[in-house]
């Protein structure tokens, strides 16, 4: 990496984006067949929201260098906010066969997936990112999601367990925990958790229809 290249990410991390925009710009007009340099130009316009411009960069990079993980990885991220989801589930697979197989990555292409309505095949990535960083909690929540949409309450129910076990404010995982009881016939502890998705957020509007339908069962059950 040129010395250009380092003092530019080092003024991005301080926010100094015009600093960084000059220094990159400059690292490309003293070496046009450097991809890092594309690459963080790249970054630096996402960040700035010039996303359509971004992704002209991070293609640069990839023409230039064709092993370019992070490029593919950022051109990715910018067709994901530009809603291309395809695209940028391609760009995330080829980031993955240049070595960048992280968590990360998998749960993006689990995102894509899932905005095209396709969970079956988002499943198995939230499952890779969960097995490459056992402490992302977000990424065990739509794991879990995945399963409990698909049918297996039974496996998604433990995935819940431990998402409000590290996040205990995470009203959207109690509501699912609480459906997945509700599933078991277990209407205590859905009841349990309907009440603490309610607690969190007082709105929460399919938490208290849950609870409403539980007290029905209750009733019933009287």
């Amino acid at each position: 990496m040129s010395n250009k290249n380092e003092q530019a990410i080092a003024a991005m991390n301080n926010g100094e984006l015009e600093k960084a925009v000059t220094l990159l710009y400059e690292a490309v007009e003293e070496n046009p067949k450097d991809p890092i340099a594309y690459t963080n130009i790249g970054n630096l316009l996402a960040q700035a929201g010039e996303v359509k411009q971004a992704v002209a960069y991070f293609e640069k990079a990839i023409d230039l260098d064709e092993t370019q993980g992070t490029a593919y990885y950022g051109a990715g991220n910018a067709f994901f906010e530009l809603e291309q989801y395809k695209d940028a589930a391609d760009m995330y697979q080829n980031a993955i066969q240049q070595g960048l197989d992280q968590s990360d990555v998998h749960f993006m292409i689990g995102q894509c997936f899932v905005m095209q309505d396709a969970l079956r095949l988002a499943l198995p990535f939230f499952q890779r990112a969960v097995e490459l960083n056992e402490g992302d909690t977000e990424a065990r929540f739509q794991y879990a999601l995945c399963l409990a949409q698909e049918g297996a309450v039974e496996e998604a129910l433990p995935q819940f367990e431990r998402v409000v076990e590290e996040d205990p404010e995470h009203a959207d995982a109690w509501f699912n925990l609480g459906v997945s009881y509700a599933y078991q016939e277990d209407i205590t502890k859905a009841m349990n958790c309907f009440d603490k998705a309610l607690a969190i957020q007082p709105d929460h509007l399919l938490a208290g229809n849950g609870k409403k339908q539980m007290e029905q069962a209750m009733n019933n059950n009287n």
